[in-house]
């Protein structure tokens, strides 16, 4: 028997798929909302974010963002306009990147409208949602109604956040100084926990005492290469494609996978005997977000720090352009290969990236390196999987450049590490929710967590509501 009180946990998104997240807990005078991310990459993605929520956006009392990443965070003006008032609270990098971000967003939603059909959310919507948004620093706890909210690094990009909720009324009475023993029922909201070693980033850090853990799961059934290997992997593309005189593209998210690409290759570019080609960044976005990276320069790891302090930027190196209006990108094509272009979207789910996939996979000389996550049936898992007729912007284009994959760039935690990190509570665990996965994913995960850990795990269903007890 256990003296909690009854709270209720919904799955609003985030379940049966890796993308938008949102999760609903209930306790007797407080709503939390947990992430209100955008469905991406899916068939029926664009429907499925119109849909009306699930509950009544003006009955939220606090919406908590674990990072900025839009699958977390690209309905939350939509949210806003369907009548949510209350706090929205992540950490500072958060907020900061989230101001690029929800814009950009709203921009490729825009252009992506069929004729007559009404938007998503509109730009005042946006404004609307920041001018609600508050920041917490990592490990400064804080009120929200009868909960107590801790954020903790997960180490995914930069700013990201696991959410450890507990009930204030279980912490009356305890002294300051007892507060790392005391036992207390909570619950963990890992958000997306970082992948590591990393070139920028902290690890997350450890979870020991929680018992609940909504984690996620998107790489739960597989693992990683190490990152020396990575690096040595992204060396031997580089210089096959140079060598066969082709053009590198690579698909890349602007928060966080460009960072630590560039990082990497700040480093390869160094030996020039090696690496004496233009490298194009093309991608405004992404050009805005490394500012930012730059700006919170003291939160990187020590490694990082090291480097900056002694006067290398790690975001850039002599043959580095980049391309911010559409006139510099589209002059790209004049620049003779070899070369490297790197653009978003990640997914190829729009951007520039498109373009420059329609002028250069049909060449077998060139090279489409894959260093991130690609949702099923999109269009960059298309090309990873070997599809050799893709339609891009309504035209047919044969794919005949060399498919590459390195899985060692993943900003996610790997199966093998998810498993220890669920691990390291199994004294207090009574439950675990993997989410966020793809179901194989997040089935074998919840799996081994059972036959591992010893811990009760499932896998939820979209809209199921569970009763907890804190």
């Amino acid at each position: 028997m256990t003296n909690g009180h009854k709270v209720l946990l919904s799955f609003h998104g985030g379940v049966g798929s890796v993308t938008g997240s949102n999760f609903l807990l209930e306790g007797e005078r407080t709503k939390l909302l947990i992430d209100c991310g955008l469905i991406q990459g899916e068939k029926f993605a664009h429907a499925l974010n119109r849909e009306p929520f699930a509950y009544d956006p003006a009955s939220i009392d606090c919406l908590l963002v674990t990072h900025a990443h839009i699958d977390h965070i690209g309905r939350i003006p939509k949210l806003v306009r369907d009548g949510f008032r209350g706090r929205i609270v992540s950490t500072p990098q958060t907020l900061d990147l989230s101001r690029l971000m929800l814009p950009d967003a709203f921009s490729v939603l825009r252009s992506e409208m069929s004729e007559g059909e009404e938007l998503l959310y509109e730009e005042k919507d946006i404004t609307a949602a920041f001018s609600l948004w508050e920041t917490r620093e990592y490990h400064q706890p804080f009120s929200a109604g009868e909960f107590e909210v801790e954020m903790k690094d997960s180490g995914h990009i930069l700013g990201s956040a696991m959410c450890e909720i507990t009930r204030i009324a279980d912490r009356r009475g305890l002294d300051a100084d007892k507060r790392g023993q005391e036992s207390v029922r909570k619950i963990v909201f890992t958000g997306d926990l970082g992948s590591f070693p990393t070139p920028l980033l902290n690890n997350a850090e450890e979870v020991t005492d929680t018992t609940y853990l909504v984690m996620e799961s998107v790489y739960g059934d597989r693992n990683h290469e190490g990152g020396e290997r990575r690096k040595e992997r992204l060396k031997n593309v580089m210089q096959d494609t140079i060598r066969k005189k082709g053009t590198l593209l690579i698909p890349c998210f602007s928060l966080e996978k460009t960072q630590v690409l560039l990082s990497e290759m700040d480093e390869l570019f160094e030996d020039t005997r090696l690496f004496n080609v233009p490298v194009f960044l093309d991608s405004p976005l992404a050009i805005k977000v490394t500012d930012v990276y730059r700006r919170y320069a003291n939160t990187l790891k020590p490694e990082a720090q090291k480097r900056l302090a002694g006067g290398d930027d790690i975001f850039s190196f002599k043959d580095l352009q980049l391309t911010m209006d559409r006139r510099a990108s589209s002059e790209i094509e004049r620049t003779q290969s070899p070369k490297i272009i790197i653009a978003g979207s990640g997914m190829s789910a729009g951007g520039r990236i498109l373009e420059h996939e329609r002028r250069y996979l049909g060449d077998p000389k060139n090279t489409i390196l894959f260093i991130g996550y690609q949702a099923v049936g999109g269009l960059g898992r298309q090309i990873q999987e070997g599809v050799k007729h893709i339609r891009i912007n309504h035209e047919e284009v044969e794919v005949h450049a060399r498919i590459e994959t390195i899985t060692g760039y993943s900003s996610h935690m790997d199966g093998e590490h998810l498993l220890e990190f669920a691990s390291k509570s199994a004294e207090t665990l009574e439950k675990v929710f993997v989410v966020m996965g793809e179901p194989r994913s997040a089935l074998f995960l919840a799996q081994r967590i059972r036959d591992y850990a010893g811990v009760e795990a499932s896998v939820p269903q979209l809209g199921e509501r569970v009763e907890i007890e804190l």
